[in-house]
């Protein structure tokens, strides 16, 4: 099991590109924390637009995106479990950029989404960047 979390956690890239890696690593957690703060506070409205989407179950499946983008989008900020978090934040934008892409279009979800989409795929790729909790768990000694 340890050599398949320091395989998953372990960075990519190095030097100036690790920072950007962490730039992006931050900004887009720190954006899915915002946005799944939308889905508590105005859950209400977040159930109306999932039902209009034609999601299933809307008000069960506000809850659960927004905790999936809260957790995930946190992990993000510190940096632990990058890859798996940035994976399902992936699967993440591909529902929502095929049903509130589909029915609303729009800026949004229609330029937003996919950005979002292609930074969680580099994620996935990458790993965490600098200061990130995944360092501290990552065997390459490049890592650190």
């Amino acid at each position: 099991m340890t050599g398949f979390l320091a395989r998953v956690s372990a960075p990519r890239t190095h030097g100036v590109a690790a920072w950007i890696t962490t730039v992006v690593r931050i900004v887009t957690g720190f954006l899915f924390v915002t946005f799944s703060l939308g889905k508590f506070f105005d859950h209400t409205k977040e159930s109306a637009d999932f039902a209009r989407y034609g999601i299933p179950a809307p008000e069960v499946a506000t809850y659960l995106v927004g905790t999936l983008e809260l957790v995930c989008g946190v992990l993000l900020v510190i940096g632990l479990l990058t890859r798996p978090a940035a994976l399902f934040l992936a699967l993440n934008l591909v529902g929502a950029i095929s049903t509130a892409g589909r029915v609303d279009g729009g800026s949004f979800h229609l330029g937003v989404g996919p950005t979002m989409l292609v930074a969680m795929l580099f994620l996935v790729w990458a790993g965490c960047g600098h200061l990130a909790l995944d360092r501290k768990l990552a065997v390459d000694p490049r890592a650190n």
